[in-house]
């Protein structure tokens, strides 16, 4: 016969187990959670910037490349500084996805906008209107994800 003292024990270990089982799979739960950068306040209020500014420039690609080259170089500038800072963030492979979308100039984001432009030297405004709509829609991508509106899975769909 099981003695009151050893029920004790085996139902003191036991709860000691079940508490560490528990407590382990929530901290292992709470860890895969976790799949982007922590909110980054100066990252979204330089993305929110950036997008503002690359929709007015794009505004003016109805005049020549070359009178607004410097525009184009001042945006792509700041573009280049935000994914630096963005490249050194730990978990933001998903970020610096959005951002080498953003920049390519062999896709229809801002990149092959900007490549558009300098090629044919000036755009019409209804592709301008157009890839207005776009590219805005991309940068507010990277903002929502970056305030937690969107997450992950929410960009896969």
């Amino acid at each position: 016969m099981v003695s009151e003292y050893q029920t004790l024990i085996y139902k003191r270990t036991f709860g000691n187990w079940l508490f560490t089982l528990v407590l382990g799979c929530l901290l292992l739960l709470s860890s895969a959670c976790v799949t982007t950068a922590p909110y980054d306040q100066y990252v979204y209020k330089e993305s929110t910037i950036l997008k503002v500014d690359a929709l007015k420039l794009m505004d003016k690609a109805e005049k020549t490349y070359t009178s607004q080259q410097k525009e184009v170089t001042a945006l792509t500038d700041q573009l280049d500084k935000l994914y630096e800072y963005e490249l050194h963030r730990k978990k933001n492979q998903l970020r610096i996805r959005m951002w080498n979308l953003l920049k390519d100039p062999d896709k229809n984001l801002l990149g092959g906008f900007l490549s558009r432009w300098k090629k044919e030297e000036q755009l019409n405004a209804a592709f301008i209107g157009e890839a207005k709509l776009i590219v805005g829609k991309a940068f507010d991508q990277l903002a929502e994800l970056e305030s937690g509106k969107l997450t992950p899975k929410d960009l896969q769909q």
